[in-house]
């Protein structure tokens, strides 16, 4: 339903579809790239790396690829160092734009090699050995498949008073893989983002009339939506405004409505509703301060 009316939207209000990010083709026999951004929660990020090194697939198919932000830390070189053994790592500290997370992603995937391309937050666990092997297998019996979204489980339901819920088919960039040749013609993400870069490519893509699966055969691991405050939702906002000048003028409008339309259930007592109306709150504060020339919009 939804790429239905994203595809009718985009024959009545056409724009260029195209991202920031030339992504050079496949090489070097790499099958899967895993693209990972992080900066500090190394912790975190040596459970995924751990999950990546016990992956039942020849380790020379398949490369990971680590993006630092603010130029890097040693401690995050060491982490990279110390997986280089069971993995085939490779370690990027970003080289400016701090904080973007569209430029970010951009930075990774136009330095990745593989022919998919799967991207994961340093807080995804997996815990499936054959993961990787069931996505490469998902991508090649099924040639008409753009992209692949596994199955979202909440991590926070594992320990007992937190809550559990959590969209299991969420397409963003917390574990979703893509086949290379649609990133390219996408041209990644617009680096202007400095968060939810992930949701505005899913925007794109889905107006492309291009097409993805669900694998409930494919697990992971990820926290539900958390908003401590209205930081991160007013920085998405500012990203999303900001699009107005690529976007025709009808779609960026739904899009920032569509955003904004949570905004009401944070008056109400339910904690998940309260997290999202949170987030639809701060949203709309970033676009009233960016619309005014206000500044405020890093997280990070």
């Amino acid at each position: 339903m939804r790429r239905t009316l994203l595809k009718w939207l985009y024959r009545l209000f056409p724009f260029d579809l195209k991202g920031d990010c030339s992504v050079p083709p496949a090489r070097n026999g790499i099958r899967i790239s895993c693209v990972i951004n992080f900066y500090g929660r190394l912790d975190l990020l040596s459970g995924i790396l751990h999950s990546l090194a016990q992956q039942h697939y020849d380790r020379e198919s398949f490369e990971v690829v680590l993006v630092e932000d603010r130029g890097g830390t040693d401690a995050g070189r060491r982490l990279a160092e110390l997986f280089r053994g069971p993995l085939q790592v490779v370690y990027l500290p970003l080289d400016g734009n701090f904080g973007k997370m569209g430029y970010s992603r951009n930075f990774g995937l136009s330095r990745s090699r593989g022919g998919i391309v799967l991207f994961l937050d340093d807080d995804t666990v997996i815990t499936q050995k054959d993961f990787l092997a069931v996505l490469d297998g998902m991508f090649a019996e099924r040639p008409v498949v753009d992209a692949v979204v596994p199955h979202g489980h909440a991590s926070f339901s594992l320990i007992k008073g937190r809550y559990g819920f959590h969209d299991p088919y969420f397409m963003t960039s917390r574990c979703t893989a893509y086949r290379r040749d649609v990133l390219a013609e996408l041209g990644g993400f617009v680096a202007h983002f400095v968060g939810q870069e992930d949701v505005e490519f899913v925007v794109r893509f889905l107006m492309a009339g291009k097409r993805s699966v669900n694998a409930a055969e494919l697990n992971y691991f990820h926290p539900p939506l958390l908003v401590p405050n209205f930081r991160k939702p007013k920085a998405v906002g500012y990203s999303f405004y900001r699009l107005k000048g690529r976007y025709s003028f009808v779609v960026w409008l739904l899009a920032i409505l569509n955003c904004a339309r949570h905004a009401p259930l944070y008056l109400l007592p339910v904690r998940r509703l309260r997290e999202m109306g949170r987030f639809g709150v701060g949203f709309s504060l970033g676009i009233i301060q960016t619309a005014f020339g206000i500044k405020g919009h890093s997280y990070r």
